[in-house]
């Protein structure tokens, strides 16, 4: 990976050119397939094809036109998505089957590798360009800037902004983004939070997301800087749009753009293309992926053949995540993605209404006021239901509905937390708490929906003191019975304060694949709510 400047000592900014000509090829060639055919003065040239990532391709073209005039050479510049390279390299007959591939991202030649492409080696680094947070300047000043410099934490706190990301899977600038953005939001709730703020507007490049720039859908999304520097100049060149504020996140893994020659080149076409990187590497090279914007492979940009730091120091770019980090990153992001259908079980029994020491508030409002801001954690295509429960609420019941299912956002907009955090506890009420959850249990499995993220979760501060209810032997069992892996419905247990029997818990939600969380400081339930809750949803 290359370096970036540190964001501490980086002023976001509005780039009309930077430190150089910004030099705007001619037509679509920046976004769209673009072949150029160079062959030099030999009878018998050796062919070599080269699928760039659209962004590097045409000053990757400039330089390979020199080098076939001196060399038995030509060579096929194509600007060619990086994920239809992977996708046709994967396959036995794919289309794609250049000699050397130059994609974004040194993890893209790994994923790549590890989804069954043959002939990937390692690649060296052309050029490269940090991801940044762009903004628009609409955006940027509500934040701050120019007179301070917003950071990554401010945009995604930042209240109204809407946000969009790049597929992580598919563009490694989202994927850059997710290992960024783990880094500036840490705690377990506002990174879930975080996550969802850019789920709704996630969309597969980002070409895609400077499309939506237009109607003014979107005041910020991550890209790399050279696609960020190329907009504004194209739109200055145009006069008809503000340009595109970058804010930095040290963090987050700059594009590398590798050189890559495949397994298939033949002999000719591997010293034709060891030309090819010598010149991308020199001088000329150097200066004109400078001249297109992008950066020295250590992070600085070029300026008159010399390298010139950003600002008055440069630090190393973060080290290539594992592919173990990288699957972890994308399974969170797909669960994030994931709708969720969840019921709720809330314990108002007696014990619930005693003060916590220190609050001010009793174990009843911590934990609904936790419920209730804990919406946000779910997606808003998710559907909800919250249940209360101790003994004998309704007739013979243990429990009683409180919210119905429903949409995540239909709860939001009906006033749904103000009427959590209204719930009380009942003095004289016991905890009717293997009657209710089987209940439950039961109608989460015959209403199973696919797709969605299964749940029953439990907020308890104690155990089971029901004498006509089930036992907690026969719950188990019945639990085993009902638990399908084919469609399964995952019990979560949250224990709430000194007097909740773990071993309970565990007993309950171990033969649904589930998990217990405890808060034996009942004042601590928003964190142990919230970090359940994140990990069930994939922070």
């Amino acid at each position: 990976m290359g370096r970036h400047s540190s964001p501490a000592r980086r002023r976001p900014r509005r780039v009309w050119a930077v430190l150089g000509v910004l030099v705007v090829l001619g037509g679509a060639g920046w976004i769209a397939a673009d072949v150029v055919r160079d062959q030099g003065g030999c009878d018998r040239p050796a062919v070599v094809r080269v699928a760039a990532a659209p962004g590097v391709a045409p000053a990757v073209a400039q330089v390979a036109r020199r080098v076939a005039q001196t060399e038995c050479a030509a060579f096929e510049v194509n600007a060619v998505d990086s994920a239809a390279v992977a996708q046709s390299l994967a396959l036995p007959g794919g289309e794609i089957r250049p000699d050397v591939w130059i994609p974004e991202s040194t993890l893209q030649l790994r994923r790549a590798k590890g989804v069954g492409a043959s002939g990937i080696a390692g690649g060296i680094s052309i050029a490269s360009s940090p991801v940044v947070f762009a903004l628009t300047e609409e955006a940027a000043a509500g934040l701050g800037w120019p007179g301070r410099a917003p950071s990554w934490s401010d945009v995604l706190g930042a209240p109204g902004l809407a946000l969009g990301v790049p597929d992580p899977g598919r563009d490694p600038a989202g994927l850059s983004a997710l290992i960024g953005i783990r880094a500036a939001v840490a705690a377990a709730d506002t990174h879930a939070a975080a996550l969802r703020r850019l789920s709704p507007n996630a969309v597969p490049t980002t070409d895609d997301l400077f499309a939506r720039l237009a109607d003014r859908t979107l005041a910020g999304f991550p890209v790399s800087e050279n696609a960020l520097l190329r907009y504004n100049v194209r739109n200055g060149v145009a006069g008809t749009q503000s340009g595109l504020v970058a804010t930095y996140q040290a963090e987050a893994p700059a594009l590398d753009y590798p050189f890559a020659v495949l397994g298939g080149a033949g002999e000719a076409q591997r010293t034709a293309a060891g030309a090819l990187l010598s010149a991308l590497l020199g001088l000329e090279g150097s200066n004109a992926l400078a001249n297109a914007g992008f950066r020295t492979p250590d992070g600085r940009y070029l300026r008159d053949g010399a390298a010139q730091n950003v600002s008055d120091r440069t630090q190393p770019s973060p080290a290539v995540p594992t592919d173990a980090d990288v699957d972890a990153l994308l399974g969170q992001w797909a669960r994030i993605n994931s709708s969720s259908r969840a019921r709720v079980l809330i314990d108002v029994s007696g014990s619930m209404d005693v003060e916590v020491p220190g609050t001010g508030q009793t174990r009843m409002q911590l934990t609904t006021d936790a419920a209730a801001r804990a919406l946000s954690l779910f997606k808003p295509t998710s559907e909800g239901s919250v249940w209360e429960f101790a003994t004998r609420l309704d007739g013979d019941r243990d429990y009683r509905e409180v919210l119905p299912m429903r949409p995540v956002s239909d709860h939001l907009a009906s006033g749904a937390a103000e009427r959590l955090r209204a719930i009380q506890a009942t003095p004289d009420g016991d905890t009717g708490l293997y009657d209710t959850v089987l209940a439950a249990y039961q109608l989460a499995s015959a209403e199973w929906q696919a797709g969605r993220l299964n749940l029953v979760i439990v907020l308890t501060d104690g155990r089971n003191d029901d004498a006509d209810g089930i036992s907690r032997d026969a719950l188990v069992a019945e639990l085993a019975k009902l638990a399908d892996p084919a469609r399964p419905v995952a019990i979560i247990g949250i224990g709430i304060g000194p007097d909740v029997d773990v071993a309970e818990l565990a007993a309950i939600t171990t033969p649904t694949g589930g998990q217990t969380f405890v808060a034996p400081d009942p004042a601590r339930i928003t964190d142990v709510f919230y970090g359940a809750l994140a990990r069930l949803t994939g922070a």
